[in-house]
């Protein structure tokens, strides 16, 4: 929860490229093929020169260079959260991020030197909402998943984290979510997608 909305940089994408603006989110709801690519991309089975071009046709784009490039353009940091995740590491509060990749590359841009760890999905080869991810950070971090707490934008995602004992947060709005990990942190301010309550 490091950026802006995912969804509206699609629709922003789509826009560009001449699509109805929710073709990207329809494809991933509802067409088992575009899962089922973004499931392989997600856990390393796929390379980003394989997704491109396989995406890109179910979309009816020709030219597929960049794509996912051009898939994430829209997006912009959320310094608030970022910041809340410099604050906690710098308070004690351990930090991981847990993140369904889009291709490796994709995180040459991201911020993971702010956490004490990074489970990306491409390189571990599970993804959320299964639960050997959300346990994989829990034991990197040499703590119990009850003392966990997750934060995600989708409800699936949050579900699979509770299914192990982390509490979950459901990131809708900055504000809000930050004042819930206060909460629950016993005042800490956190944005990281998973932290030791202590």
């Amino acid at each position: 929860m490091l950026t802006t909305s995912i969804w509206p940089a699609f629709s922003s994408f789509c826009e560009a490229e001449g699509l109805e603006p929710d073709a990207v989110r329809d494809l991933f709801r509802g067409d088992a093929e575009a899962l089922r690519l973004l499931r392989g991309l997600e856990t390393g089975e796929l390379s980003e020169d394989d997704f491109e071009p396989r995406f890109g046709a179910l979309l009816g784009i020709e030219d597929t260079s960049g794509l996912i490039t051009r898939l994430f353009a829209g997006l912009s940091p959320d310094e608030e959260m970022t910041g809340a995740v410099r604050a906690a590491r710098a308070a004690g509060v351990k930090t991981a991020l847990i993140s369904n990749s889009w291709g490796l590359g994709i995180y040459d841009r991201a911020p993971t030197d702010l956490f004490d760890e990074a489970i990306i999905s491409g390189e571990v080869g599970v993804h959320k909402p299964q639960a050997e991810i959300y346990l994989l950070a829990a034991e990197r971090l040499g703590v119990e998943p009850g003392d966990c707490v997750f934060v995600d934008d989708l409800r699936e995602n949050c579900a699979g984290a509770e299914a192990v004992g982390m509490t979950a947060v459901l990131h809708r709005e900055t504000a809000a979510t930050l004042e819930r990990l206060s909460e629950l942190l016993g005042g800490a301010i956190i944005g990281s997608a998973s932290s030791d309550r202590h």
